[in-house]
């Protein structure tokens, strides 16, 4: 029946189905295999991992007690799971999904590429441990984090940087900073001297591109649409999407998640015009390197 059908974003449905067939792979046991278990047809068990249709959060519950999860990602996934029949999707932190189970995380792991325009500070692929730890401190849950928890979000944040350096297809990047991600100071003079060092650096590599939109270049789309990133993944063999490309925008108790074409489409055409009234490439170097220099000479 059509009320049957899912609406809205695909996010919530395709991070089950990443989060479930990990966790299959972990427990050893094959698509057959875990069906037989469940008893279920192996083409249900596909649709699930795959993203394809929407799951009871009993079902997850099940085929978390066969792949041995704890009871805490067993509780997120259920979780979840009450999100894969919503018609749009806004991810509140701390209400059904808990706030340590990072569903961007996911997304950004099994992309190829992403386009990213940032508004006010730096992004988290690019951060320092300084940096970080700063943005951390002052966002984290109110500032009420202790201090194994933000050390601990800290190294995820870095960890997460690997995806730029690795050997075997490292992820693309194309990223407008707003040029007051420069002016506006985290940390003190030292913190800031660093991670525009850590940008300079970044830009060098061939798969990373940045620019600044500086505030000369007046009402950009940026300005309207706020920071957002949009996130592709790799084509199968026949040269089709194996996911669609999705838009993420961070806000302070949760994230949007779009991926209906015409949403992308706008982001896609807001990039553009970010980027076209931004400093080429070369200038936007000289200018992080302008600011380094000036919070050098004060640390």
């Amino acid at each position: 029946m059509a009320e049957d059908r899912p609406t809205g974003s695909t996010v919530p449905r395709r991070q089950l189905g990443r989060n479930l067939r990990n966790l299959r792979n972990r427990a050893s046991l094959t698509v057959r295999a875990a069906a037989r278990h469940l008893e279920w047809s192996e083409a249900k068990m596909w649709r699930i991992e795959t993203g394809q249709t929407p799951l009871r959060s009993l079902d997850v519950q099940a085929m978390c007690g066969v792949y041995g999860a704890s009871p805490e990602l067993t509780e997120a996934l259920m979780g979840l799971a009450k999100e894969t029949k919503a018609r749009g999707w806004w991810h509140a932190y701390g209400d059904v999904i808990p706030e340590w189970f990072d569903l961007y995380i996911g997304l950004e792991e099994a992309a190829t590429g992403l386009t990213s325009y940032e508004s006010d500070l730096v992004p988290g692929l690019l951060q320092t441990a300084d940096y970080a730890r700063e943005v951390i401190s002052a966002h984290g849950e109110g500032g009420s984090l202790s201090e194994e928890e933000i050390e601990a979000r800290v190294r995820l944040r870095v960890d997460r940087q690997t995806l730029l350096t690795r050997t075997t297809d490292p992820v693309t990047l194309r990223l407008v900073l707003s040029e007051a991600v420069l002016r506006r100071q985290v940390g003190g003079h030292g913190v800031m001297a660093g991670q525009l060092a850590r940008l300079v650096q970044a830009a060098e590599r061939p798969n990373v591109a940045i620019r600044i939109a500086p505030f000369s270049s007046g009402l950009h789309p940026g300005v309207v649409s706020g920071p957002f990133v949009i996130l592709r993944f790799p084509l199968n063999g026949d040269g089709g999407e194996t996911e669609p490309p999705t838009v993420y925008s961070d806000g302070y108790t949760g994230g949007l998640y779009l991926d209906r074409p015409t949403e992308v489409e706008r982001y896609d055409t807001a990039f553009q015009g970010i980027w076209n009234t931004s400093m080429d490439e070369q200038a936007s170097r000289r200018l992080i390197t302008e600011v380094a220099g000036s919070h050098e000479q004060q640390r």
